[in-house]
């Protein structure tokens, strides 16, 4: 019944969030937080390419990772533009094997949240504790709803020319305060010349952290020297303001 990043929500993401676009100020944050990094780092759910891209071109060696085919056939070609060449991989965060360990590993601006169910997070921590080399890092942000409302409905269209364009409705279905999720269903609908001519379904779920229970989360994996960041201020701590926290944690070998 439902897709999950699929061809319009692709489109849709590369129309709205082009490469380069900084979304909140990530792409800054992480360039600054990466200084230093001679070796590689892997994006963990790179997507299409818009954080990727711009680490590309600053020289950063960078694979990408995702689950959604869509997704990584429109990065390929966006790098393909570019004369970039990266090594980008199909395949679930919770169980993946790759050639290479990496001195950093990025989930940016909320893609770690995902992964709905508890135990499939713990196991992506685990691959990327798996994938790292000694002391390296891992640095991934967490969103926290503090703006959802159960029940609120929107609509937002986004023509790309005169004559076509995508309508998205998006539905705040549920907030699970036990399992520590919500849920929103997003339908995309493709418009041409006043005509429907594609449709999507997408389940939209996103887990959510305390901050003490993400850290105690990250030690059991093995991490140390654990940091936290509010809205992308380096050591900035969380209030219940914040709705973007970052983790760094390194790989302790010493267990």
């Amino acid at each position: 019944m439902f897709t999950y990043y699929g061809e319009l929500s692709t489109e849709l993401y590369n129309f709205t969030k082009p490469i380069g676009h900084s979304i909140g100020g990530d792409i800054e944050y992480y360039l600054e937080r990466l200084k230093g990094t001679n070796g590689k780092i892997l994006e963990a759910a790179v997507g299409s390419g818009r954080f990727l891209i711009p680490l590309l071109e600053k020289g950063y060696l960078v694979d990408g990772i995702d689950y959604s085919p869509a997704m990584l056939d429109s990065c390929r070609k966006r790098c393909k533009e570019r004369g970039l060449n990266p090594n980008l991989y199909e395949g679930n965060l919770c169980s993946f094997t790759l050639p290479s360990k990496y001195e950093v590993i990025v989930i940016p601006t909320g893609s770690f949240c995902l992964i709905e169910k508890l135990e499939d997070a713990k196991d992506a921590l685990k691959c990327f504790y798996k994938h790292l080399k000694p002391e390296g890092r891992i640095i991934v942000d967490l969103l926290i709803p503090i703006h959802w409302r159960t029940g609120e409905i929107s609509t937002s269209t986004y023509p790309f020319s005169d004559e076509d364009g995508i309508l998205l409705e998006s539905k705040s279905v549920e907030m699970n305060w036990i399992d520590q999720y919500t849920l929103t269903h997003l339908k995309y609908e493709k418009w041409k010349k006043g005509k429907l001519v594609d449709t999507e379904l997408q389940r939209f779920a996103l887990r959510w952290y305390g901050v003490e229970e993400f850290k105690l989360i990250l030690e059991s994996t093995g991490f140390s020297e654990i940091t936290c960041s509010a809205n992308y201020c380096y050591r900035k701590q969380p209030t219940k303001e914040t709705d973007l926290i970052t983790f760094e944690a390194v790989r302790n070998d010493s267990l």
